[in-house]
């Protein structure tokens, strides 16, 4: 009888590397001359897994988000992962916008996933298991197929593949 293969979709981010790019961030943020003297800040809420920004006025809060934006990117923490809340009034005329960081694969989506596997014109079973969907097939190629497709599909989150057995 022949063994069973599996994997994982997952959807996670590294919250240490999320740290580093906020930390660096905020040295950029020191060292920029557009942002001198400016009540400009940018931290991140490790226990509510989200980021606080904080701008001057507009066009401040806009550079802060590129900044925050690059520095995620050479950390290699996917931009989807970054929710941007609408931004609102603070103290002295500043603005303060949250980024939620998210993390898991909301059932909606893990039902999407699942219906754009079953679409697939390969032999696997996609079940969801809590914040991940685990595929199974006879046939390693099958599972091959279904990661490759999924990569290329236009989803609002980022995906990884584990747990490849």
């Amino acid at each position: 009888m022949s063994q069973q293969s599996s994997f994982d979709i997952v959807s996670q981010i590294d919250l240490q590397e999320v740290d580093n790019a906020v930390n660096q961030a905020k040295k950029e943020l020191s060292t920029r001359f557009d942002f001198k003297g400016s009540k400009s800040s940018i931290e991140f809420l490790k226990d509510e897994k989200k980021i606080c920004i904080i701008g001057d006025d507009d066009m401040k809060l806009r550079n802060l988000q590129d900044i925050l934006k690059t520095r995620m990117a050479s950390r290699k923490i996917s931009q989807k992962a970054l929710d941007f809340k609408t931004p609102e009034k603070a103290f002295e005329g500043c603005l303060r916008q949250e980024v939620t960081l998210t993390q898991g694969i909301p059932q909606e989506k893990a039902k999407e996933i699942v219906k754009i596997i079953k679409d697939l014109p390969v032999k696997v079973q996609a079940a969801i298991q809590g914040e991940e969907i685990r595929v199974s097939s006879k046939n390693k190629d099958d599972l091959q197929v279904v990661i490759q497709h999924l990569r290329v599909v236009p989803l609002a989150l980022p995906l990884q593949f584990v747990n490849f057995r």
